[in-house]
């Protein structure tokens, strides 16, 4: 970036807030256009719009587009070059569910086959779950957390885990009283603990004939981590602009 600005700019792409394309020109004129701009074949371009379900309406005018059209066009503009870092700003805003599943297998697609990095800003936590495979999330203008999506815990990491019992209370007691920090959700017990004290978690309960119905690992969504990552620390109250 700081040796070689131009050639660094040329390796990455993007939208931020809204794709910016002639209203009067059909998508595939719009490509065209960039195309001749860019040295790219016309077979790229139309090997774009397949990609991103855009054949059927490539010869529209982009002033008759819907917003998610013309997100969909907008994408298509960005990857024509080939871009190895892509960079987007809300990409599902103005699609419908099938729209954003088909983005979200596109972006996968283009990681994953050309090994393009896709850089993505957004609010919708749960598509950033299914989207993503490491998240930043940002307060107050700094990076206050980075995290592994579907990432497994470490051995020694602490985890959540929800046990199913028949007597809750007395499972609480005893396992409190061994220095667990437990609390009751209905008729389960989350406890926190490593994951090599589950088995003698188990064994201290079953001595004490408590019968156990399921035990499973509670997995930390993104909101959870979004939510505990923002928190304000001094005063333990949620950061009311994050």
């Amino acid at each position: 970036m700081k040796k070689d600005f131009e050639k660094a700019m040329d390796c990455s792409s993007g939208i931020v807030e809204n794709p910016d394309m002639y209203g009067y020109m059909s998508g595939l004129d719009n490509l065209k256009l960039y195309a001749r701009l860019r040295n790219v074949s016309l077979d790229r371009v139309n090997e774009i719009i397949d990609l991103v379900g855009m054949s059927k309406a490539a010869k529209m005018k982009v002033s008759k587009y819907s917003l998610g059209m013309k997100q969909r066009m907008g994408l298509a503009l960005t990857l024509l070059h080939s871009p190895k870092l892509l960079i987007l700003d809300e990409p599902t805003n103005g699609l419908d569910p099938a729209g954003i599943k088909h983005l979200r297998d596109i972006l996968k697609q283009i990681a994953e086959k050309d090994n393009v990095a896709v850089f993505i800003s957004s609010h919708i936590l749960t598509e950033m779950e299914l989207m993503c495979d490491k998240v930043a999330v940002i307060n107050d203008g700094k990076i206050v957390k980075i995290e592994e999506i579907g990432e497994k815990q470490e051995d020694h990491n602490i985890q959540e885990n929800l046990i199913l019992v028949k007597d809750v209370e007395k499972a609480e007691k005893i396992l409190k009283e061994k220095g667990y920090e437990t609390k009751i959700l209905e008729n389960k017990i989350s406890v926190k603990t490593a994951y090599d004290n589950v088995p003698e978690l188990i064994k201290l309960l079953v001595k004490e004939n408590i019968d156990i119905w399921n035990i499973v690992q509670k997995e930390k969504s993104l909101e959870d981590i979004f939510f505990d990552a923002t928190e304000n620390r001094k005063g333990g109250q949620k950061n009311e602009n994050a």
